[in-house]
C-alpha cells in the first residue's frame, strides 16, 4: 500500500464488492473531492489490469457511448484506445466524472445483463444532477456506495492511533475512560473539527503536521466550490449559491431560515441554491420528524428543517474562527453554541454507516407557547426510537430530552458531550470521540 494512502472503512466494502460473484456495477457517489478516485485507484492495486477514464478530459472517448450501448463493442473500443486489455475478473474500469457523459450513465446497466463478470466503477462529482436526466438509470442492476471526508477514527487511524481506538472500544457508560486518555481523546477530537475530513487536508496535517498550510488547502477547496457554482448558473446566479452557502454556517444549529440567507433574493432562488448544494453533496438536511412513529422519515415536516455541512473544517474556514482560542477551550462551541458540535455529530452518524446506505437525519422540536424543546436527534436502535442531545462541553441541562421521552414513553436516552462515559438514571452519557462505538454496539 502507498505509505501516503489514508486508510477508509469504505476499502473494506470495496474488497468485498470486489470478491463477490454476484457483484453489480458500482456507482460512487459523494462531493467533490472525499476521495473518490483515490479508492478507486487503491482498490485498482490488486486487480492485473486498470483502466481510468476522466470523462471531463478524455473528450474523444464519449465517441464510444454515442454510437450504440453495446458493452461488447464498447469494451473494445476502449482496450484498444487505451492499449490494455479488459478480461473479465482481472480488469478494472473506472469510468470517473461519469456525470460529463449521460450516455456512459446509461450503459451501466447493460453491463450488469451483459458482462456480469466486468469489475466496473463509475464516479462523478456532480453525479446526482446528471442521475436526475435518466428517468431510469438501472434500477436493480446497478448498486451505490456513498462516500463522506474522513471520520474521527479514520483520522485517528491515520495518525496510528489504532491501540487507542481499540482501548476505547472496550469501555462503556458502565466502564469510563481512564483520565488520561479521555484528555488525550479529546485533543485529538479538537484538533480533527478544526482541519475536518477532507482527504487532501488530513495529508497535509499527517506528513506536514502544519495546521496553518491545511488552512489554505480548506480555502483552495472553498475556491474550487465555488467555482463549480457557476455550474449551474443556468438556473440560478452563482453568487446567489454562496451567499446561501454561507448562510448555512451562520444557521447551523437552528432551523433554516430562508429569509436570512439572501435578503435580496426570492424564495424560489434560495430554495434552487439549497437544493443545488444538497444535491452536490455540501449540505446535508436534518429534516424535523414527530417521532409518532417508525420509520422516522414517516412522520416529517419539511419545512422545518436544520442544514449542515459536510466538513467542519470548511465551516470553520467561511466563519474565520480563531485557531489559537478554539484549541485552548474546554468546548467546542461555535458561533452559535453548539452548532458545531451537533454539526460534528450529525456527520459521525453518516460515517458510521455502511457505505451502502445513505442514512438520512432527523430531530425532534416542539413549538409551544412559552415550552421550546428540541432533540438534536433521533434514531431508530431495532425496533424503538433513540433520542439523541449534543452537548458542546461538560455542562447543559436536559430538559428537553427528559420531556421527549415522557411525551413519547421513550426508556432510554443518550447525551453525547466531552463529558466521559457515564450514566445519569435513564440517559446514557457518551464522549463525542466514542460515537463510533456507541453507534456499533450490538
Amino acid at each position: 500500500m502507498n505509505p501516503k494512502y489514508l486508510f477508509r472503512f469504505i476499502d473494506i466494502e470495496l474488497e468485498q464488492w470486489a470478491e463477490s460473484p454476484s457483484r453489480k456495477p458500482l456507482l460512487l457517489r459523494g462531493a467533490r473531492q472525499v476521495g473518490k478516485t483515490t479508492v478507486i485507484r487503491n482498490l485498482a492495486k490488486g486487480f492485473e489490469h486498470y483502466i481510468e477514464i476522466n470523462f471531463e478530459e478524455h473528450r474523444e472517448v464519449h465517441d464510444f457511448f454515442n454510437k450504440n450501448l453495446s458493452p461488447d463493442e464498447i469494451i473494445e473500443n476502449i482496450s484498444i484506445y487505451f492499449n490494455v486489455p479488459v478480461i473479465p475478473s482481472k480488469t478494472l474500469l473506472f469510468f470517473d466524472e461519469i456525470q460529463a457523459c449521460i450516455p456512459a450513465l446509461s450503459s451501466l446497466r447493460f453491463f450488469y445483463e451483459k458482462q456480469p463478470d466486468l469489475h466496473i466503477i463509475a464516479a462523478g462529482s456532480l453525479l446526482e444532477f446528471a442521475l436526475q436526466s435518466i428517468p431510469s438509470h438501472g434500477v436493480g442492476r446497478i448498486r451505490s456506495m456513498f462516500l463522506y471526508p474522513l471520520s474521527f477514527d479514520e483520522f485517528l487511524i491515520a495518525l496510528g492511533e489504532q491501540e487507542l481506538i481499540k482501548y476505547r472500544s472496550k469501555h462503556s457508560a458502565q466502564k469510563p475512560i481512564n483520565d488520561v486518555f479521555h484528555e488525550k481523546l479529546k485533543n485529538y477530537l479538537r484538533k480533527f473539527i478544526i482541519l475536518g475530513g477532507m482527504p487532501e487536508v488530513i495529508k497535509g496535517y499527517i506528513f506536514d503536521n502544519n495546521i496553518i498550510e491545511c488552512q489554505r488547502i480548506i480555502d483552495d477547496l472553498i475556491l474550487t466550490y465555488i467555482d463549480d457554482f457557476a455550474k449551474y448558473k443556468d438556473r440560478i446566479p452563482a453568487e446567489r449559491i454562496v451567499e446561501v452557502f454561507r448562510s448555512i454556517v451562520l444557521q447551523l444549529g437552528g432551523k433554516f431560515v430562508y429569509s436570512k440567507a439572501s435578503p435580496q433574493s426570492n424564495h424560489y432562488q434560495i430554495k434552487e441554491a439549497l437544493d443545488y448544494l444538497v444535491r452536490s453533496g455540501l449540505a446535508l438536511p436534518i429534516v424535523h420528524s414527530t417521532a409518532a412513529g417508525l420509520p422516522l422519515g414517516a412522520n416529517t415536516k419539511p419545512k422545518n428543517t436544520k442544514m449542515v455541512m459536510i466538513d467542519t473544517g470548511i465551516a470553520h474556514r467561511l466563519a474565520g474562527l480563531d485557531i489559537k482560542s478554539f484549541l485552548s477551550s474546554d468546548s467546542v462551541e461555535f458561533v452559535n453554541k453548539g452548532g458545531i458540535a451537533e454539526m460534528f455529530v450529525g456527520l459521525e452518524i453518516l460515517k458510521t454507516n455502511s457505505a451502502y446506505e445513505k442514512r438520512e437525519l432527523f430531530y425532534w422540536q416542539r413549538e409551544a407557547h412559552n415550552s421550546n424543546a428540541e432533540v438534536d436527534f433521533l434514531l431508530q436502535k431495532g425496533i424503538e426510537i433513540l433520542p439523541v442531545e449534543v452537548k458542546s462541553g461538560t455542562k447543559g441541562s436536559m430538559q428537553s430530552l427528559h420531556l421527549f421521552m415522557k411525551e413519547k414513553n421513550i426508556q432510554v436516552g443518550v447525551r453525547i458531550s466531552l463529558e466521559n462515559y457515564s450514566t445519569y438514571k435513564n440517559i446514557i452519557v457518551v464522549p463525542m470521540y466514542a460515537i463510533r462505538d456507541f453507534l456499533t454496539m450490538e
